[in-house]
């Protein structure tokens, strides 16, 4: 519980700074949490692009690799880029203190910020960076205003510029504009496992409580009926 305290507190700032945009219209991210595949790719994407500031510490490389059918060799061949044990939790690579003094601020923790903000804020805020040569790194974005980071995406997407329409025209980057939607609903969805990587055995479990509630209160009527039956 203090580790969880800790992270929303951690998140504070983010929420704080991102309220200002708090009326924009929102994506649906469609994430579906039974697609192992698609969280593994998000795990892979997020490894690369996001782990070198954000940490997800507050979940488990192992855990990671059980609960998406990943074995330890792959794991620690694939996804784990420093000399942490396959038992450690998924801390990032720039000590907070760097991160401070080149950022302005530490990147925060992102284990909690799907169950925070939301899915459909996450998707939307990873595919709302543009062109803004006012700021810091060249980026703003339309869910996040006055954003404090690059576009790490950039490769894939390239960079959107807005146009006087309001309209945005993308140039560059890897994937057409259906390719980097999948890459951000992948990332998105390993970030809402790791906000709540016990959601489906929760569920898979509530039917089976429901199910023998049901069970129980046949039994339980039956059983009222034949205790009664000479009182009526």
């Amino acid at each position: 519980m203090k580790k969880l305290l800790i992270a929303l507190v951690t998140l504070l700032p983010t929420l704080a700074m991102a309220a200002g945009g708090s009326n924009v219209h929102l994506e649906s991210a469609n994430v579906d949490l039974h697609d192992k595949e698609s969280l593994e790719r998000g795990l892979n994407l997020f490894q690369q692009y996001c782990s070198g500031c954000h940490s997800t510490q507050y979940q488990r490389y192992g855990r990671v690799a059980d609960d998406l059918g990943i074995s330890v060799d792959d794991m620690r061949k694939k996804y784990m880029f420093t000399d942490a044990k396959i038992g450690e939790l998924m801390e990032n690579a720039i000590p907070s203190a760097d991160a401070a003094k080149w950022f302005g601020g530490a990147a925060p923790d992102l284990t909690l910020v799907a169950r925070v903000r939301g899915q459909d804020w996450v998707y939307s805020y990873l595919k709302g960076f543009y062109k803004d040569e006012s700021r810091p790194f060249g980026v703003n974005n339309t869910v996040f205003p006055l954003v404090g980071m690059p576009h790490v995406l950039e490769d894939l997407q390239g960079i959107p510029v807005k146009q006087e329409d309001g309209t945005f025209v993308t140039t560059g980057g890897k994937l057409n504009a259906e390719e980097y939607d999948q890459a951000v609903r992948d990332i998105t969805g390993f970030l809402a496992y790791s906000a709540d990587p016990v959601k489906l055995e929760r569920e898979a479990m509530g039917w089976w409580v429901l199910g023998f509630l049901f069970f129980f209160f046949i039994i339980a009527y039956l059983l009222k009926k034949e205790y009664w039956k000479d009182v009526h």
